[in-house]
């Protein structure tokens, strides 16, 4: 390394200032360095690892060299204070005849910084009680996590770049390349899931645009951007080096080639339909409407004609297979993976949760195409038809168990056994065709999609159901599968995953609910006082759950 280099790593190690309290006496800092050239950023780890050395006291520290030409610098700071306050000051132009380094950093750190940082801290305080339409009555606690949310979700976004694996039974490898593509979205997890899903991005943008529509516009034009010419997004977008590495820890490789016949929750439209934002901000011109209505148009049509049924009116996700190593074959397609489906996957099945996903998308696109006056295809013969409520009950409504259930070939005595190191499923009874005895978030999509009459005896049977300690109600939040259920937190197969939609609660299926508990305790009938008591009890309940695992 040369002498220009070695000192310009020194300057920048210098240019560290500690800050303590006045009446503890500040220790002096050690920094030391080191530099890499890579063109991988998602091995940064184990460079640092073998570049450290021991030294003759056991310190472990770094080595204090470069490579040539080195783009990545990692530079480590210790001091005997932990109540230090280090500020770190990124300078460029420095050079050995640079006279004003410390008037220049002076600028940068310190109480200047201080004063900078304050009023940031009032300005985000201000939009989020604005964003959110929040006051102080609030508790601060609950205040607290609000923002650590909101800080959390805005910085898991993220730009992704890379080719997704797209399923092809004739290619040697049985996938091939989609084409190279960038993808600006946030994640549902940067440390274990770094990369974008489908289910997940419309939840996901409940939340943001209500900070920023801007970039919930971006999210959603990159996204509609992946979609090939017969509308299909595909779901998971594996994209760079990084999401590789972690895909490739996974104990289900598999599920990251995308088939072509496998689709996802539009919950996107759900974020363009239910806010309005995009539509009465006016943002955009009379071209760049119709290519918006063109992409979810494309969208809505893949959606609804790949996943029909032959009855008219039913429809079932694509997708599953005659896995012998699972309790019940997953489900991505639905965005609950494990949950309890029909036991024998057939194409005689019919899934209450999709039917009702079509209508919700169906309903948005009306709404869509109609305020923006592209009319080119009438959805309203569709949301008619999937907002009928006999068909409904027809299709998915079981007396015995007073609320809505999938339909398919299904077993209950099924269990999973050993067999040379993994799990066999085991059936001990003929699979029939019937309703699948499993009570859980499926079938509330009826009352999420708020399809029940208000003075139905069916509403008041669902409001049972979310109100049960026995069924699906918790001190926490909604359960994902009933207490009842034969499935009720057992592992989907042996492999140490625990259960994910086997009663788990989710705060994205809870935020449907409280928002369909909000609608019915608003609407004219007998069962609204019991919707507001329930809405109150639940949002009360998931707060609190949400503040305690934030404090663990």
């Amino acid at each position: 390394m040369t002498k220009k280099r070695e000192a310009r790593c020194r300057k920048l190690a210098v240019a560290l200032k500690v800050r303590a309290s006045p009446y503890l006496q500040t220790p002096g800092l050690v920094s030391h360095y080191c530099g890499f050239k890579t063109a991988n950023s998602v091995n940064l780890s184990d460079l640092v690892q073998k570049n450290l050395t021991e030294n003759m006291f056991g310190q472990v520290k770094l080595s204090d060299t470069a490579e040539d030409d080195s783009n990545v610098y990692v530079f480590q700071i210790s001091t005997m204070s932990q109540f230090s306050t280090i500020d770190i000051a990124f300078i460029s132009g420095i050079d050995e005849k640079t006279a004003d380094m410390e008037d220049r950093t002076n600028t940068l750190t310190g109480s200047q910084l201080t004063t900078l940082l304050a009023e940031k801290h009032v300005a985000f305080d201000e939009k989020f009680r604005e964003c959110f339409n929040l006051s102080e009555e609030n508790d601060a606690k609950t205040l607290e996590v609000g923002k650590a949310a909101i800080g959390n979700m805005l910085g898991g976004i993220g730009y992704l770049y890379g080719q997704s694996k797209v399923y092809y039974h004739k290619s040697k490898h049985h996938f091939l390349h989609y084409w190279p593509a960038e993808l600006y979205t946030a994640v549902p997890c940067r440390s274990k899931l770094p990369w974008g899903q489908l289910s997940d991005e419309g939840f996901h943008q409940m939340l943001i645009w209500r900070w920023d529509f801007r970039i919930t516009l971006d999210i959603v034009g990159h996204w509609l951007d992946l979609m090939n010419v017969e509308g299909w997004i595909p779901r998971e977008q594996i994209l760079g080096l990084e999401a590789l590495r972690v895909s490739n820890c996974t104990k289900i490789k598999h599920d990251h080639v995308q088939y072509p016949d496998v689709v996802n929750p539009p919950t996107l439209l759900l974020v363009l339909c239910g806010n309005k934002f995009f539509l009465y901000e006016k943002k955009f011109n009379d071209e760049e409407s119709a290519e918006i209505v063109s992409f979810l148009e494309a969208w809505f049509q893949w959606l609804y004609t790949s996943q029909k049924w032959k009855k008219e009116g039913s429809f079932y996700w694509r997708g599953r297979d005659s896995t012998t190593v699972q309790h019940s074959c997953n489900t991505v397609a639905s965005g609950m993976d494990d949950y309890p489906w029909a036991s024998h996957p057939s194409d005689d099945e019919m899934h209450v949760d999709l039917r009702c996903w079509i209508y919700l998308a169906a309903d948005c696109m009306k709404f869509i195409t109609t305020f923006l006056q592209r009319k080119k295809n009438d959805y309203s013969s569709i949301v008619h038809q999937l907002s009928d409520f006999d068909d409904l009950n027809k299709m998915h409504y079981d007396r015995d168990h007073k609320t809505y259930l999938d339909f398919g070939n299904h077993a209950e005595k099924v269990r999973l056994v050993i067999d040379v190191g993994r799990g066999i499923r085991v059936t001990n009874e003929e699979p029939e065709l019937k309703k699948v005895p499993h009570v859980g978030y499926a079938s509330l999509f009826p009352f999420m999609s708020k399809i029940i009459p208000p003075h139905s005896e069916i509403l008041e049977q669902q409001l049972d159901l979310i109100s049960s300690n026995e069924l699906v109600c918790s001190d926490y939040g909604l359960l994902s599968l009933a207490k009842t259920s034969s499935s009720y937190m057992t592992p989907n197969s042996l492999m140490n995953q625990p259960p994910c939609w086997r009663g788990p609660i989710w705060m994205n299926i809870n935020y449907m609910i409280l928002a369909s508990l909000k609608h019915y305790s608003s609407v004219e009938g007998p069962y609204s006082d019991k919707a507001r008591d329930i809405y109150v009890k639940l949002r009360n309940n998931l707060i609190r759950y949400i503040c305690i695992l934030v404090s663990c």
